[in-house]
């Protein structure tokens, strides 16, 4: 007989062992089987059918406890009976030390960090906070070796590899992720909005977007480009600028491997294949690609023009025609032809001119072929075979086919020469009168003809000069039909018909 003490914390306890008796069974034991095991072997087994004999199964939930009154505690759960209740805020618990812990939130906060003092209610949550500073991520992912400091965030990434999504909106069926995703989500049915700007008052649905929004208030861009020292308002705008440094586009289409910087801009690419135009106009039925092209189109419904000019108080529908116009002000010319380093202040401009250089003339007409750089100057044209003359004078009537040639006309009525000359002080209604003049102080004359070395002020001089090598004769008279090379000399003419004497 051997005496063997065993001490559980306070107390001990004394259990003798027949060692000699319990060999002797195990040994006729083994003497009827095939194989050996030993003595701790044969313990281990007898130890796991103990167990399993106490597996204690919950009636709701299937789980299995090995302890009966963890089951009972469990069960609590499903039957909501003799719950602890928090009286600061209602959250109910299974056991007095799970509401003791809980308490701690509302009162004390015992557990400090050393490394910025924030303190914590939960020893568990301290730990979980200094890894922060620590850097400490103990939990990886087996597909893919991510790590994470926090057990649920390696849970929740592990839904990407799964495709599993627990969590669906009982209003339209939509599935996600996380928890938090589903209640924000929510909040597009319910419209609610519990977040609100104590600036302005304008509300938000998740606590994120009421940050971003108080940043238009206190001006604050947190988010610097380590590259040009940009400041952005939002993480997402930083990296996304970034990109235009790296050159790094990673949303391709699918349908003609294009690639963009953000996944807003494959989206709406992708519509240019799709034809899917969601966004509705209120006012009629057009449609549009995106909400923002849609709010913009309604501004032409309202007459709304919210960004004004802060050097002129001109209003426009949109921001980016105020940066622009602003530019008349700034004397900012952003775009330079990288040819002949002539600078623009619209990217369209120089789009334009660069044809120039390459000579390169996209808008064709449908009636007589003859192609043009720009749309404008095609559509223009078209005019010369429809008659089209949209733009008439209130004053008298006459009709135009485009607006420039109107607002010069306007000018005969009104007296007006905005154009005055820097050296005489004489005043101009066109900008081109101005230009031929401004040559009478310079000398130039810039129009040299093809077949003498002669040279003119005007294109128009040298057109009528070059008839003289030509012969051309443009103008006739409809009454003898003799023809010259002047129009001035064909009204001279004329007068011998008519007998007016000038």
């Amino acid at each position: 007989m051997t005496s063997v003490k065993l001490e559980d914390c306070s107390q001990t306890m004394e259990l003798n062992v027949n060692i000699k008796d319990e060999e002797d069974k195990i040994g006729k034991s083994l003497s009827q089987r095939d194989h050996v095991e030993t003595f701790s072997t044969f313990r281990e087994k007898q130890q796991e059918d103990h167990r399993a004999k106490r597996s204690h199964h919950c009636p709701h939930c299937e789980k299995n406890f090995s302890i009966l009154s963890k089951l009972k505690l469990h069960v609590k759960i499903h039957t909501g009976d003799n719950l602890f209740s928090c009286t600061d805020c209602g959250k109910n618990f299974t056991t007095s030390k799970a509401l003791a812990v809980h308490q701690r939130v509302h009162r004390e906060k015992p557990y400090s960090c050393s490394d910025c003092r924030a303190s914590f209610s939960q020893l568990c949550t301290l730990k979980r906070h200094e890894r922060i500073h620590t850097g400490a991520k103990p939990y990886s992912c087996s597909d893919c070796g991510k790590s994470f400091s926090k057990l649920y965030n390696l849970k929740t990434h592990e839904r990407v590899h799964t495709g599993e999504k627990p969590y669906s909106c009982s209003d339209c069926e939509k599935c996600f992720k996380r928890s938090t995703a589903l209640k924000v989500h929510q909040r597009t049915h319910t419209g609610e909005k519990p977040y609100s700007c104590s600036d302005c008052g304008k509300g938000f649905s998740q606590l994120g977007d009421l940050k971003t929004h108080e940043r238009i208030h206190t001006g604050e861009k947190p988010y610097s480009c380590s590259d040009c020292d940009k400041c952005f308002k939002t993480l997402t705008e930083q990296k996304v600028h970034q990109r235009t440094h790296t050159g790094e586009k990673p949303y391709s289409c699918s349908d003609c491997e294009k690639c963009f910087k953000t996944s807003t801009e494959q989206k709406v690419h992708q519509r240019t294949h799709t034809g899917e135009k969601p966004y509705p106009c209120f006012y009629c039925e057009k449609c549009f690609k995106t909400s923002t092209n849609r709010k913009v189109h309604q501004r032409t419904h309202t007459g709304e023009k919210p960004y004004s000019c802060s050097d002129c108080e001109k209003s426009f529908k949109r921001s980016t025609a105020l940066k622009v116009h602003q530019r008349n002000h700034t004397g900012e010319k952003p775009y330079t032809c990288s040819d002949c380093g002539k600078s623009f202040s619209q990217l369209g401009d120089l789009k334009t001119h660069e044809h120039i250089h390459t000579g390169v003339k996209p808008y064709s007409c449908s009636d007589c072929e003859k192609c043009f750089k720009t749309s404008t100057e095609q559509k223009v044209h078209q005019r010369t075979h429809t008659g089209e003359k949209p733009y008439s004078c209130s004053d008298c009537g006459k009709r135009f086919s485009q607006l420039g040639h109107l607002n010069r006309h306007e000018r005969i009525h009104t007296g007006v020469k905005p154009y005055s000359c820097s050296d005489c002080g004489k005043s101009f209604s066109q900008l081109g009168e101005l230009k031929t003049h401004e040559r009478v102080h310079t000398g130039e004359k810039p129009y040299s003809c093809f077949y003498c070395e002669k040279y003119f002020k005007t294109s128009s001089d040298q057109k009528v000069h070059q008839r003289t090598h030509t012969g051309e004769k443009p103008y006739s008279c409809s009454d003898c039909g003799k023809r010259f090379s002047k129009l001035g000399d064909l009204k001279t003419h004329e007068r011998m018909h008519t007998g007016v004497k000038t």
